[in-house]
């Protein structure tokens, strides 16, 4: 194999090209991270249950969802929890799964326990994602003279901003510290007791009223002749105001009087949950968290994500200011950044020691006209193989520099040891070289692999 590329230069050089062209090409298509992710990939199923206690959804909601988790391929294990008002399960696969494939059969194995859950949890939904607990990126709204209160600036990132950013590329979930305004009813049990009414009551009375009712057309088709006026008749809409929800009635009494909402409980436009209290500076603030997709280049996702929340910007109050209490695009850019500079600091090194020992500059160049094509070729094989740009990979190039130029040295050393004694020239003394010491480079490359491959076969983390 040698003598083939011996005998043929250009053909080598261009082949040596080809490599250095693939790999410069899959650079821009790796993702870049600061850690690659080594962790056995998660799903997490969510779910609602507004006023229900800890205990009520754990009996009506996790359990049963508990036990239509069954037959999952890779599963290893879950874990459940269940809170005030909602629960989450963390399923876990065995390293290697692919995310979406167990996603997609978690959501199979779901729809068969959604009709035994209580009606408001199905009203909610229960949502599957791939879960990843790490923050790409937060994005804050404070209000900088304190006009807005906290419920104001959640409202407007809940409305103008969540489903924007949640459209991305590369954004995988969102996680908001806030919601959006909602109409809160707060009911006097006192006076509920004293119209013999109780929350169901008063339940059903919001949902029978406040709804949209077509009550159908004027001048439909099929018209009479000369019919110029089509107008849809709407018998009842959605209410918008406290006021309108006040004047809910919730019964009619046998001589005429009426009980209505405001007469039992106190109505005003709130929050949709008051589970969160977000400050920035001891001032009002609200937040949005964000992950990434599995695979999605970190660096480009902050930065779109960044730029998509600047476009939207325009529309907020001149009062409101954003900012970024948590983002990882500096420390991953400053990792692989420092990375890149021991690589380049390793190459140098490397070409000043050869240069010291074998006090030669033909014999210098040789090996290291090798790094560039080596490395740039490893890009190549990383994209190939789904790996990213991260502090171990690159770090790993570094140490492939000293294995690399190990090779280059012996071959080099021994083509001037032949030129010198035997006076052959170059092309002679590399053959005559590479008959001699091919079983050794070999031997070099199996002792090597010898001692990292045996780590790929280790089970969990290690192995990843």
């Amino acid at each position: 194999m040698a003598r083939f590329f011996i005998d043929r230069p250009v053909f080598a050089w261009v082949l040596a090209i080809i490599v250095m062209m693939a790999g410069i090409l899959s650079i821009s298509g790796l993702p870049i991270e600061q850690y690659p992710k080594v962790a056995p990939p998660s799903v997490t199923i969510s779910a609602a249950y507004p006023g229900a206690s800890a205990e009520t959804i754990e009996n009506t909601v996790t359990q049963v969802i508990e036990q239509s988790l069954t037959g999952i391929d890779n599963l290893r294990y879950f874990i459940s929890s269940s809170e005030n008002a909602r629960m989450s399960i963390t399923l876990t696969f065995e390293p290697g799964t692919d995310p979406d494939i167990a996603q997609v059969q978690t959501q199979n194995k779901l729809q068969s326990s959604m009709s035994l859950l209580p009606t408001q949890v199905q009203q909610q939904g229960v949502t599957v994602n791939k879960s990843n607990d790490a923050f790409a990126v937060v994005v804050g709204f404070y209000s900088k003279d304190g006009s807005l209160s906290q419920f104001d600036l959640s409202d407007m990132l809940v409305s103008q901003f969540q489903d924007q950013i949640a459209r991305v590329n590369g954004v995988g979930n969102l996680r908001v510290f806030g919601a959006q305004r909602s109409m809160r009813i707060w009911l006097d049990p006192d006076k509920l007791y004293s119209y013999n009414l109780t929350p169901v009551d008063v339940r059903a009375a919001v949902q029978t009223q406040n709804t949209d009712i077509s009550a159908g057309q004027l001048g439909g088709m099929p018209a009479v002749e000369g019919q110029q006026i089509n107008a849809t008749i709407t018998a009842q809409s959605l209410l918008k105001t406290a006021e309108d929800f006040e004047n809910i009635v919730l019964r009619v009494n046998t001589d005429g009087s009426q009980v209505r909402l405001r007469d039992v409980a106190k109505v005003e436009l709130g929050s949709e949950n008051y589970s969160f209290i977000a400050r920035y500076k001891r001032r009002p603030a609200a937040g949005m968290a964000v992950s990434l997709a599995s695979g999605a280049n970190a660096l480009e996702t902050i930065d779109a994500v960044k730029k998509r929340v600047e476009e939207l910007a325009v529309n907020l109050p001149d009062n409101v200011e954003i900012v970024y209490p948590v983002d990882s695009s500096p420390f991953i850019k400053l990792s692989i950044s420092s990375v890149v500079k021991t690589l380049v600091e390793a190459v140098v090194l490397v070409f000043f020691v050869m240069l010291l020992f074998l006090q030669n500059w033909r014999a210098t160049l040789v090996p290291t006209i090798a790094v560039p094509v080596v490395l740039l070729g490893t890009f190549a094989v990383l994209y190939a193989f789904g790996f990213s740009i991260n502090v171990l990979t690159m770090f790993a190039m570094v140490l492939a520099i000293g294995l690399l130029v190990d090779d280059a040295i012996v071959v080099v050393e021994n083509v001037e040891r032949l030129m010198e004694e035997e006076g052959l020239d170059a092309k002679e003394a590399t053959k005559k070289s590479m008959t001699q010491i091919s079983s050794a480079l070999v031997g070099i490359a199996v002792v090597l692999s010898t001692v990292f491959v045996p780590m790929a076969f280790f089970s969990g983390s290690a192995g990843s």
